[in-house]
């Protein structure tokens, strides 16, 4: 737990943190902190934060919201009590969470409320909308973006001075941002910092009166976005540099995993560098890279990952791609074909597959979701994107 000796600093109790109208037109924001209870820093970020805004309507474009994620398992400084709630956020769990088949007690009905006030705020405010998950990792770590796949994500995220994570989509199941992501909506999560420090709480801080400036919900001065800026820029590593995932470690629960000490996010690591111990198995690096996430807490799937840069000439060719939807031309190779819905959902055999560069359907905006008997399932944030409902905003 994070010592926080400011009354303000408490474990929330309510869904909705905090929500204020500003006197003037303007956006949507949903700030979403501590859907994993044992990363309570967003949430105090965000009550200080609201506490400002209702001081700061007159000066106020829009609205802002900040909701509480996993309210029991804050309460009890864990991660989630049945079961990690950041990954039931799947169409099958969602629609079967206002009846009897949803199976994870507790988080079910934190994933409930979450959706429903979610939806009740989507049909009720004005958008464009903007979602932001906050979050903290177990080992220590400069802050980062983590962002779905999308050019409309890119597009956005690219105004912070902090490293950009693409693809983590690809590798987990049921993440509230990728749900969100589907809608179609400007929608990724910000890291701080490690769980337990008091530096994670000021970066969330200076995050959220960024994102404030960047969609135009206050002005620069109202929002002292210099002081925030710096503080941010200091903090962090490799300013708006693009990394891509290429490996996910994925614990199955059958053994005890183990970090090997010392390794903190964005560390450099060579192949076959030894890295973690999984029941007797040493696990060595299967790739140069970086190392992303690397797990040091009691509770989670993911042991690491490892993370490339990716060079500016690949940004630039993919936003041209798929300016130009030229995925259409993919369903003319051999083992492809379209899906449901047609036209953002790719079926590629399994044979195929190991023949076509897993880059080639990223360049094209694809990732796989699922995989089947014979096939990988390949999603495409682009058609979902809502890209006209932005083209009218400043950072567009």
């Amino acid at each position: 737990m994070i010592d926080t000796p400011e009354k303000i600093f408490e474990l929330p109790s309510k869904r909705i943190i905090g929500s204020v109208s500003g006197a003037l037109p303007g956006p949507t924001l949903i700030f979403v902190g501590g859907i994993h209870g044992n990363e309570p820093s967003g949430v105090y970020a965000l009550q200080k934060v609201m506490l400002e805004l209702a001081d700061q309507k007159d000066e106020l474009k829009g609205t802002v919201v900040a909701l509480a994620g996993n309210i029991s398992a804050l309460q009890k400084g864990m991660r989630y009590l049945n079961y990690d709630l950041n990954r039931l956020f799947t169409k099958e769990n969602i629609s079967n969470l206002h009846s009897d088949l949803c199976e994870f007690e507790r988080e079910c009905e934190e994933q409930q409320e979450l959706c429903d006030a979610i939806d009740k705020i989507l049909n009720e405010r004005p958008g464009p909308f903007y979602f932001f998950d906050l979050h903290t990792t177990s080992g220590e770590t400069v802050p980062f973006l983590t962002v779905n796949d999308s050019l409309l994500n890119r597009r956005f995220t690219k105004q912070y001075p902090a490293p950009i994570v693409l693809g983590i989509e690809e590798y987990l199941d049921g993440p509230l941002l990728s749900y969100i992501n589907e809608l179609g909506y400007v929608a990724f999560g910000f890291e701080a910092g490690q769980h337990t420090s008091k530096q994670s709480i000021q970066n969330h801080i200076a995050f959220i009166m960024l994102s404030l400036v960047f969609t135009g919900v206050l002005s620069k001065e109202d929002a002292n976005y210099e002081q925030h800026y710096q503080m941010l820029h200091r903090s962090t590593i490799d300013k708006k540099k693009f990394y891509e995932i290429i490996f996910r470690y994925r614990i199955d629960g059958t053994h005890i995993f183990k970090m090997n000490p010392g390794y903190t996010n964005f560390q450099r690591i060579q192949k076959h560098d030894s890295l973690a111990v999984y029941g007797e198995k040493v696990l060595k690096a299967p790739y140069s890279g970086r190392i992303f996430m690397p797990l040091y807490q009691g509770k989670g799937e993911d042991g690491f990952f490892v993370i490339r840069e990716i060079p500016v000439f690949f940004l630039w060719l993919s936003k041209w791609f798929r300016s130009r939807s030229l995925d259409r031309f993919l369903v003319l190779l051999p083992g492809v074909r379209w899906g449901e819905p047609k036209g953002e959902v790719l079926l590629v055999n399994k044979t195929i597959a190991l023949f076509l560069a897993k880059q080639l359907f990223h360049l094209l905006g694809y990732r796989s979701k699922k995989v089947g008997a014979s096939h990988y399932i390949m999603k495409n944030r682009e058609k979902a994107s809502r890209t006209l409902e932005y083209v009218f905003e400043s950072w567009f």
